[in-house]
C-alpha cells in the first residue's frame, strides 16, 4: 500500500479531474480502520483506505483506460466505470468503499486524483467523460 500517512494538518490538496473544484484528503484511523477523509467545502466524505490499492489493482487488470463515471450515492453508476466498481458487490470489499451513509458516492470523482498524486495512475483532465489507467 502506498504511504497513506497524510495527517489532517498536511492533507493532499487536490482538484477534481476537470480541475473545477478543490478538495483535500488526509488519512486517519477510525474505529480500527484506516480511512481517507475527503473534505469538499464543508462536506466530509469518508472512504476505506483500501480503495487505493484495490483501485490500482483493478486498473492494472483492466490494462487500458477506464471511464470515471462519478455519481452521487442516490444515482445509479454507469456500468464499467470506476464509480460502478467502487460500489459493486464484486469488488474486493464486496460493496461501497464510501463509508458515510448518504455520502458514499462520488468515488469516481475524488479517488482518481489521489491515485494520480501517488503516481499510481494517469488521469485525463477534460471538462467531461474523463478516464484513468494504471501506471
Amino acid at each position: 500500500m502506498p504511504v497513506l500517512d497524510r495527517p489532517s494538518d498536511d492533507p493532499w490538496k487536490l482538484k477534481t479531474p476537470p480541475g473545477t473544484s478543490d478538495y483535500t484528503i488526509h488519512a486517519e484511523d477510525r474505529e480500527g480502520r484506516r480511512v481517507l477523509v475527503c473534505t469538499v467545502g464543508s462536506t466530509v466524505l469518508l472512504y476505506d483506505a483500501r480503495a487505493v490499492d484495490d483501485l490500482h489493482d483493478m486498473l492494472r487488470q483492466a490494462g487500458d483506460w477506464v471511464e470515471l463515471g462519478g455519481a452521487d450515492e442516490q444515482k445509479p453508476a454507469k456500468e464499467g466505470t470506476v464509480e460502478a466498481w467502487g460500489r459493486s458487490p464484486d469488488n474486493p470489499i464486496g460493496g461501497w468503499y464510501g463509508l458515510r451513509k448518504g455520502f458514499r458516492g462520488r468515488f469516481g470523482v475524488y479517488l482518481p486524483p489521489l491515485l494520480e498524486a501517488l503516481g499510481l495512475a494517469e488521469l485525463e483532465h477534460h471538462p467531461r467523460n474523463n478516464r484513468m489507467r494504471a501506471r
